[in-house]
């Protein structure tokens, strides 16, 4: 992609900070993220997706500057539009995919699709498909955290349209209240569903309501990755040191509807175009070409490698079985420690019980 004299790149200051290395893979990541989501929609149109299907196209900026602050020991939850922190959060392209065609290979063995993509062993606890409700799970996890004196932080991702709901507010107030370190990300993309957020919020600058519970809270750019990425890392230092939360607005824009259903005719394509000109991945691609930090056959490269992973994925899924009748209830209730057992022993154990 050439760059324009008049091309947008990623703050200076944050990109110094970042460094060369650091950024290169974060360009990779969110192309990664981007032609995932447009494999995702070609599979929803030709119906070997189903279900709901919230892309993250527009917002990979986001997740990939707010992810790469963390240390591994770190929990991460989110709502439904969860695709791209499920990638990064050590989902492969493969369990995604097989996951929204609801095949038993899929990260949560097709019982989940689009909306609840897990993977708890590498601490992300979902995907979450009611509004709000994972918010207080996240404040859970944090206390946890602090009354074992564990170290870790907790990083909650919701949309601007979840601020609504009273479970902010109380999980809000008793992160305060308790010290706990939990760092609250509104990832706020301009419109929840359909709705504008000035037709849904009587102030625009959502960052201000952490002043009612004695919190920090900061306003960032969410479609510039190192800026991202800078917020969330003083924010993580502040939980994991000084045992404090913080709320996050990072302003962002998805480039696609609601969800792949939604026709998003509550905007123009004038508005959709001037977005588009900020986009996460052109800003951070002029940087480093800017920057001779990368070439442009490296870019293309990445690219490239991205559009394959996406494409064996698909194919992966498609090619993946159904899961069985035989075991419909399993995974949805706690098991019997009988079933766990007999499940964990060898063949040869079992003979011999």
């Amino acid at each position: 992609m050439a760059k324009t004299e008049q091309a947008a790149t990623c703050d200076a200051e944050a990109t110094e900070q970042v460094g060369r290395e650091k950024l290169r893979g974060f360009l990779q990541q969110m192309q990664l993220i981007r032609r995932f989501e447009e494999r995702a929609a070609r599979e929803y149109a030709s119906g070997r997706i189903s279900g709901f299907c919230h892309l993250y196209i527009g917002q990979e900026g986001v997740a990939v500057g707010a992810l790469g602050a963390l240390e591994p020991r770190d929990h991460v939850i989110t709502a439904y539009r969860d695709h791209g922190h499920a990638l990064l959060r050590g989902c492969t392209p493969r369990a995604v995919m097989a996951e929204l065609m609801g095949k038993v290979t899929g990260a949560a063995r097709g019982r989940g699709g689009s909306m609840h993509m897990f993977n708890p062993e590498q601490r992300f606890h979902g995907g979450h498909g009611i509004v709000g409700g994972h918010i207080p799970l996240a404040t859970g996890f944090a206390f946890a955290s602090a009354y074992e004196q564990r170290g870790d932080v907790t990083l909650c991702f919701f949309g601007e349209g979840a601020m609504n709901q009273g479970a902010f507010y109380e999980s809000l107030n008793l992160a305060s209240l308790w010290n706990l370190p939990a760092v609250y990300v509104i990832e706020n993309n301009q419109y929840a569903m359909g709705t504008p957020l000035s037709r849904a919020s009587a102030i625009s600058d959502l960052a201000m309501k952490a002043t009612a519970f004695g919190m920090e809270g900061e306003v960032v750019d969410g479609m510039d990755v190192t800026l991202v990425n800078a917020c969330i890392a003083r924010a993580a230092k502040r939980a994991r040191e000084e045992h404090r939360p913080t709320l996050i607005e990072a302003r962002c824009y998805r480039f696609r509807g609601h969800s792949m259903s939604d026709p998003a005719k509550y905007r123009t394509k004038d508005e959709v175009d001037e977005r588009k000109a900020h986009d996460p991945i052109t800003l951070a691609t002029h940087t480093l070409l800017e920057r001779k930090w990368a070439s442009e056959d490296e870019v293309k490269g990445w690219d490239d490698e991205a559009k394959d992973a996406a494409a064996d994925a698909a194919e992966f899924a498609a090619d993946s079985p159904q899961p069985s009748l035989s075991d419909l209830g399993r995974y949805v209730y706690a098991e019997p420690l009988s079933w766990r057992l007999d499940d964990a022993m060898t063949p040869h154990v079992r003979e011999e019980g």
